[in-house]
């Protein structure tokens, strides 16, 4: 049987694409086709950052040698990226200038320097004299001064300034634009009260340069939007001196002077002007150099103003309290009774912040332990674990200072909590720990109470209402049992720490011991398939790449495992001819965004269900440390799987994960079922009908 692979940065572009498609839909609501359009934009930032650099930097090696990692040499994968991303800024630019036109229908105008009334004109010299000027700050650009420091993350103006009657060439120059300080939209004053007007930044900048350069005396000017995405790999040096907090910082600083991998312009720009910028970045035709249209960093778009004719937000849009948590019951009570599954974002968060408030009040606990990668800006996680510390709470939290782009964040936490007597870990040596683990202990009427909750996704409130997540809140002793052993690893890493982990039950841990369950597993439902009897594999995740386990269902579908999988991006499987049954595949793109990792196997009608925060990637499953949890409750095991089975049967958002990487949505003569919707339904008929 010959094997194939789709290679995973291609695959992830497929993703993004799924993401333009929701912008491109006119069915979907037009300020969330604004907010896809951001988050197409924010994510191909990120892609570049990362995964581009990355291929770039495996170039400097033997590439055969280096294909089987990337499932293609790199150089053609990066040619293919170029092409792939060119096509997706053409759809790109068609899909804003629709939604442009569709604006304008509801009287919602973007001006831009050049068509603005007497009044606005006024309101806009104020607004920068008041409050944008002073973070305003021009650069010359001549041909034998280097370039100034470029920041990854900022949008740049190229101004080309001349004068009238002056026979030599144009003079240049560059402003960052300071988004980041004083907001990137701006509301305009407008006669008709039913018309709204927005301006971007960048137009007031451009529309003030008479001013900011009048000492200079030009009477024509030409601004143009670009922007450059570094490198963001992080080099950590190996000095025994140095803290491991103290290289994180030190690499925070060494990722500013990233190589560009990406040049993003407006194609009206200067060309003498975009000439002296691509000398002066040092890129060559290998990098990629990307006309665009005016308006770039369109990330900002996902916190567009709120300027659109009212709109009523769908029902099924609104968090409610899981029917456990509705009369007012203490959550450590409930959990210490049942276990309870969360599911984000339909059922809200407050039970999980609940819960670690009560522990921080309650004089029985003794300590509260818990791991952190991604915090909310303003996190009540946090402040739950301050006052806990405060009130005597042996509290200790795992801060993972490698996650990426929330390092610096993450290293403002580890401030914050080491002067509150709080025990911050952070890791071992070459392994992020990714796994979403709490664990609470508490000493009453002479025994010892543990409880806690696993999730999928990070202890965030913010993300949770919008990320689709399961989270586990249990007393389930054999799980408390193995998280403490985790723990234990955590705060007394040793060398070989793997026997360890090992020993855990009913935690299924990475790295090594979750891959060969996993591979257990589907060996059983081979032997299964073989022996003619049922079989089923469901797995939901964000990505599916890695080489062995894809190689393992490839084993499985070629016995005849019926095996179906849900993953929103990247995915490299292809199914094949020769197998006996189909992989079936799907990836759902909608307003929440599908985060959950799911694992059930049908182990002769025992349903063996794992909720996990590892992605079927190699570096989730050697490199880091993660965790799945096994649901044992029946009912809880149930409403997973009828969950799971929902998605299955979304022909709406869903889209088919084919060799040709399509992105076809499922078409058919069902009943309509957009899965975000039917889940809601499903978990509120749950609850009271009080």
């Amino acid at each position: 049987m010959s094997l194939h692979f789709n290679p995973r940065d291609i695959t992830w572009l497929a993703f993004n694409e799924r993401v333009l498609q929701e912008a491109m839909d006119e069915k979907v609501p037009l300020h969330l086709r604004i907010r896809f359009l951001g988050i197409f934009s924010n994510n191909l930032d990120e892609f570049f950052r990362v995964r581009v650099a990355g291929l770039k930097r495996a170039m400097d090696f033997k590439e055969k040698l280096i294909a089987e990692s990337f499932y293609q040499p790199p150089s053609k994968i990066l040619q293919n990226i170029n092409e792939i991303v060119i096509k997706h800024q053409q759809n790109f630019d068609k899909t804003w200038k629709k939604i442009l036109s569709e604006m304008a229908d509801q009287k919602v105008f973007i001006k831009n320097s050049k068509n603005l009334t007497a009044k606005q004109k006024e309101f806009v010299r104020t607004y920068f004299d008041e409050v944008v000027e002073a973070n305003v700050i021009p650069i010359l650009l001549h041909e034998n001064t280097p370039m100034p420091y470029m920041r990854d993350k900022s949008l740049y103006l190229g101004v080309a300034m001349r004068k009238k009657d002056w026979q030599y060439s144009s003079n240049y120059a560059i402003i960052e634009i300071p988004s980041r300080f004083v907001g990137r939209f701006v509301l305009l004053p407008t006669e008709n009260p039913e018309e709204k007007n927005v301006m971007l930044l960048e137009d007031v900048i451009t529309f003030n340069l008479p001013h900011i350069f009048s000492y200079f005396g030009y009477d024509e000017f030409a601004a143009n939007a670009f922007k450059v995405t570094k490198d963001a790999e992080m080099d950590l040096d190996n000095d025994i001196k140095t803290n491991f907090a103290e290289k994180i910082e030190k690499g925070i600083k060494n990722r500013r002077k990233g190589k560009p991998t990406r040049f993003v312009f407006d194609k009206d720009i200067d060309k003498a002007l975009l000439e002296l910028l691509i000398r002066k970045l040092n890129l060559t035709k290998k990098d990629s150099i990307i006309p665009g249209g005016k308006i770039h960093n369109f990330k900002h778009f996902m916190d567009f103003p709120d300027v659109f004719e009212s709109y009523e937000k769908p029902v099924e849009r609104t968090s409610f309290s899981h029917p456990a948590f509705e009369h007012g019951e203490r959550v450590t009570d409930v959990i210490l009774a049942k276990d309870i599954l969360l599911t984000f974002p339909y059922h809200k968060y407050n039970p999980v912040i609940d819960l670690l408030r009560e522990a921080a009040m309650d004089p029985d606990v003794k300590s509260i332990q818990i791991t952190a990668y991604r915090l909310a800006s303003s996190s009540k996680i946090i402040n739950a674990l301050i006052y806990a510390a405060r009130n005597g709470k042996d509290v200790t939290v795992m801060l993972e200072l490698q996650a990426r782009f929330d390092e610096e964040s993450n290293l403002k936490w580890k401030e914050m909590l080491e002067p509150e007597g709080i025990t911050v870990l952070v890791g071992i040596p070459d392994k992020k720990v990714h796994a979403k683990l709490c664990i609470i202990k508490k000493r009453a009427q002479n025994k010892t109470l543990q409880y806690g909750f696993v999730s999928t996704g990070n202890f965030n409130e913010k993300t949770a209402r919008i990320y689709g997540d399961h989270l586990l809140m249990t007393a389930d002793r054999h799980i408390m049992a193995d998280i403490n052993k985790v723990f234990n690893v955590l705060k007394k890493p040793k060398e070989d720490y793997l026997p360890i982990l090992k020993t855990c039950k009913n935690l299924l841990v990475c790295p090594q011991f979750m891959r060969e369950k996993i591979v257990h597993h589907i060996d059983k439902e081979i032997e299964e398939a073989k022996a003619g009897r049922k079989t089923a594999i469901i797995i939901k995740a964000n990505s599916v790449s890695d080489r062995a386990l894809i190689l393992k269902l490839y084993d499985a579908a070629q016995a005849g495992v019926v095996i179906k999988m849900i993953v929103r991006g990247i995915y490299c499987p292809v199914n094949q001819k020769e197998f006996q049954e189909k992989i079936k595949a799907i990836s759902i793109v909608d307003e929440y965004l599908e985060h959950a990792r799911v694992m059930y196997f049908y182990n002769r009608g025992a349903e063996d269900m794992y909720i996990s925060s590892a992605d079927w990637m190699t570096r989730n499953l050697d490199y880091r440390i993660e965790a799945s949890a096994k649901i044992t409750d029946k009912n809880l095991k149930k409403e997973l799987k009828d969950i799971l089975d929902i998605q299955l049967r979304d022909n709406v958002k869903a889209r088919i994960l084919d060799k040709k990487l399509s992105n076809e949505y499922i078409s058919n003569d069902k009943e309509d079922c957009r899965s975000q919707i039917e889940t809601y339904k499903y978990l509120k008929a749950k609850t009271s009908t009080k």
